[in-house]
């Protein structure tokens, strides 16, 4: 796999990029939304909607992933604009680190303040449940051990210093307005907090692998996310994570489970489709002293409290 330096971007053509969706675009956002596998269902649920195939952006990357749509959507969330990013580059895609992180830099220059990440996660933490939603707290960069950091390489001071800070990656204010509407909605049951590892696949893990990472801390594994969050804290974005546990690893020898990529599909799609009916209608939210108080008139399911936070998060701007 090649190093960060040796196939890298120009601050020119992260700019031309930019520029080229700025002038097809009135929409000016300062929030962005990366959706994991399964959760680009997401961007479905804007107003004034203007989609970009990514073959069609200057210098942009190709998503391949089933689950990945591989566009750009522009529009408004609960009345924010904002952008959303309907699949995501990986490692195991072949990409190098460059690529994969190549649209936060871009979202930077189009002015983005706040990045939100989502993604569909393996759960480590034996306490954790299939359809919980995680709040990611911190990470742990495995492919950064081995030197797959995206900010190696020449530093490009007009993104961000030479060496950021990654002990406050995840910003707390907007976890804990998360954790607060949890209880107000009676659903902090399934809203989990931990620690995402992330892997570069595409093969799952071995029940080996699954117990050193328990061993170290994770509470939850995937194969994105943490790249993305690296280089948006480098330019100075905040960042908000949510990882939607779409299945259990395995750590038993004697078990006849099986980790695929059908079965993160399905959980997500199962979240997603009532999400996609009634999340619109029922995130409008009222701002008093204090806090955000949600407007609902029962309790929400998983994957739609995932997406409520999102609009939380929008309206914390």
């Amino acid at each position: 796999m090649s190093t960060s330096s040796e196939c890298s971007y120009s601050y020119e053509e992260y700019k031309e990029t930019a520029d080229w969706l700025l002038a097809n675009t009135d929409t000016r956002p300062k929030v962005a939304i990366i959706c994991g596998s399964g959760l680009g269902g997401l961007a479905d649920l804007l107003d004034k909607k203007k989609a970009f195939p990514y073959d069609k952006i200057p210098h942009f990357p190709h998503s391949t992933v089933q689950g990945h749509k591989g566009q750009l959507v522009f529009g408004e969330l609960n009345g924010k604009q904002c952008v959303c990013m309907q699949g995501r580059f990986h490692f195991y895609e072949g990409y190098n680190i460059a690529t994969v992180t190549y649209p936060v830099r871009v979202f930077f220059l189009l002015g983005i303040e706040t990045l939100i990440v989502t993604n569909a996660a393996g759960g480590l933490n034996p306490k954790f449940k299939v359809g919980d939603i995680m709040l990611i707290k911190d990470h742990i960069n495995m492919p950064g051990f081995a030197g797959q950091n995206p900010l190696c390489g020449r530093n490009e001071e007009r993104f961000g210093v030479r060496f950021p800070c990654m002990s406050d990656a995840y910003d707390r204010d907007f976890a804990r307005l998360t954790r607060e509407m949890a209880q107000d909605l009676g659903c902090d049951s399934f809203l989990q907090e931990g620690v995402y590892c992330m892997l570069a696949g595409p093969s799952y893990e071995t029940i080996a692998e699954c117990r050193v990472l328990q061993m170290l801390g994770a509470d939850a594994v995937g194969m994105s996310t943490v790249p993305e969050v690296v280089v948006a804290r480098h330019c100075g974005m905040r960042v908000f994570g949510l990882s939607l546990i779409t299945n259990k690893v395995v750590t038993d020898y004697n078990s006849t489970e099986r980790a695929n990529h059908e079965e993160v599909l399905e959980t997500t799609r199962m979240r997603t489709e009532d999400l996609q009916k009634r999340v619109k209608e029922q995130t409008y939210m009222k701002r008093d002293k204090h806090r955000l108080t949600p407007q609902l008139n029962e309790r929400e399911v998983s994957c739609k409290y995932q997406m409520k936070t999102v609009t939380v998060q929008l309206d914390a701007k």
